[in-house]
């Protein structure tokens, strides 16, 4: 059974970004090595800050879309709920550098 992530990353300026993927781990380690030249490339988006898992990509994609389209204060408050202080939640996993 496949597992789908929407996940919010942030720059320490608190610049966000938010995303799907099936494979997270490598999703981040993109972010963080910078391998696509866009948006988080650009702005140091590099912190994994949120996370929610799915069974569905439908509904993954679902949520992904509905927290693209939220106000930015409620998408801080959402983190800020899970993760008050806005620890990188990736930084125990492994480096593939």
């Amino acid at each position: 059974m496949r597992t789908f992530f929407v996940y919010i990353m942030a720059s320490k300026s608190r610049v966000l970004y938010v995303g799907v993927t099936n494979d997270i781990e490598s999703r981040v380690f993109e972010h963080n090595k910078k391998v696509n030249h866009g948006f988080t490339a650009a702005y140091n988006v590099n912190r994994l800050v949120y996370f929610e898992e799915f069974a569905s990509i439908l509904v993954a994609i679902q949520r992904e879309k509905q927290l693209k389209n939220w106000h930015r204060q409620w998408k801080i408050n959402l983190i800020e709920n899970e993760n008050p202080e806005w620890k990188d939640l990736s930084e125990d996993w492994d480096d593939r550098t």
